[in-house]
This record gives C-alpha cells, sequence and structure tokens, in this order.
C-alpha cells in the first residue's frame, strides 16, 4: 500500500504537474495520496485519473447536458470564497449521509484562497441571479486539476457537476493545457465511476505509469 502525505504552502506550476503525475491530490495546503482506500465497508484499489486534452471527445450524453444549460450564465474567475458559496455548500452537503464535509475550507485554503498553493479558479454557474452550481480549478504549467464541485439540488436534473466538468475541460484547453486530473475513482464500481466517462482517460498503476483505462470501464450509461 502506497501511502504519502505533505503540507505545501506554495507551489510552482511545473512542480503541480509532476505532483499530479505522481498522484497526489491536494485540499488546500495538505497533499495526499494512497493506493488503497476503503469503499462499501471493503477495501478496493485507487485509481487517480487523468483526461487527455489534446485528443478529448464528448459522447452523446456530454452533449446533452452541455445542450440543456445553454440557458444559464457562465463565469469564470479568480477563485474567492462568500456566503452566498458558504449557503451553497451547506445546502450541498446535505445530499451526503456519509462523510458530509463540514466546510469549503475542508477543500480550499482559508487565506489567499486563488494562489494557496497555486492558481485556483472557480467555475460559477448562474440562472439569472441564483448561484446554481461552482467548480473549483487547480491550474498549473501544462495540465489542471478539479478540486471540488457543488450544485443546489433543484438542478439535480440538469446534471451539473458533469458540466461544470465539461466547462474545466473547455476552458483547460483553451488554455493549452496537455491533462486534466478530475480527481480519484476506484476500480471497483462506485459513486465515482462518472469521471471514467470523460475519453480519452488514463489511470495511474502506483508504479509511476499511466495507462489507458478500458472500454469496459468507461462505457456510456
Amino acid at each position: 500500500m502506497i501511502y504519502d502525505e505533505y503540507q505545501f504552502e506554495k507551489v510552482n506550476p511545473d512542480s503541480m504537474d509532476l505532483l499530479w503525475k505522481g498522484g497526489f491530490r491536494h485540499f488546500g495546503t495538505y497533499f495526499f495520496r494512497y493506493s488503497i482506500g476503503l469503499l462499501n465497508g471493503e477495501y478496493a484499489q485507487v485509481l487517480p485519473l487523468r483526461v487527455l486534452l489534446k485528443s478529448f471527445k464528448l459522447s452523446k450524453s456530454q452533449k446533452k447536458t452541455i445542450r440543456k444549460n445553454q440557458d444559464l450564465k457562465i463565469i469564470i474567475r479568480d477563485c474567492f470564497i462568500d456566503e452566498e458559496k458558504k449557503d451553497l455548500f451547506a445546502i450541498h452537503a446535505e445530499r451526503f449521509t456519509e462523510n458530509r464535509p463540514e466546510s469549503l475550507y475542508n477543500f480550499l485554503s482559508p487565506e489567499n484562497t486563488a494562489t494557496t498553493p497555486c492558481e485556483l479558479k472557480e467555475i460559477c454557474i448562474y440562472d439569472n441571479d441564483m448561484l446554481a452550481a461552482v467548480s473549483f480549478l487547480d491550474i498549473g504549467e501544462k495540465a489542471s486539476s478539479s478540486v471540488y464541485a457543488m450544485f443546489h439540488p433543484d438542478y439535480a436534473k440538469r446534471r451539473l457537476g458533469i458540466y461544470t466538468l465539461l466547462l474545466e475541460i473547455e476552458y483547460s484547453i483553451s488554455r493549452e493545457m496537455d491533462y486534466l486530473y478530475p480527481g480519484y475513482a476506484y476500480r471497483e464500481n462506485s459513486f465515482y465511476d462518472y469521471k471514467k466517462k470523460f475519453q480519452p482517460i488514463e489511470y495511474f498503476d502506483w508504479n509511476g505509469n499511466w495507462l489507458p483505462l478500458s472500454n469496459e470501464e468507461t462505457s456510456e450509461d
């Protein structure tokens, strides 16, 4: 089993790329990676994932999600935390019956949020003046990484978690990134399988290699 953790207050863009390449994620200044996790009370292999942006192709389902949300307003900007986002987080967190997060600061730095430990963007989705969803995206030199996403349950049928990830991919491509790291999933089926459906995608084998994820594991719903 691999388990590593570190505290880094500031990381330059090319070093962020190397950390993600090595299977690391971070929440605020806390960096971590682990090869085995608990899934439904059983040990399961963790799969760090990355989307190959230069050959990314939208699936039929993803195209449908984009069309469904064309009436919403998109704002991409440097990240900051205000009461509007805190309120949305509190509502979003009610979806979880186990391991419910306590605060946005479980995932983001409370100080200098937009630059700690690296450049951090937010992608906000508005329905008129209502904040319907937000996702947070780390920016490295040639890669980006999804940190956290949240949405109002009234918009669940719009698949805004998928939509914000598609917008993160689009934004990363516009900045000529090579990879987007959407986070961890498991070898076994889990709640995180939606991350496997952004093609083409690779997983980290914990021996230093990034390998294609098989078609069987990434088939559409």
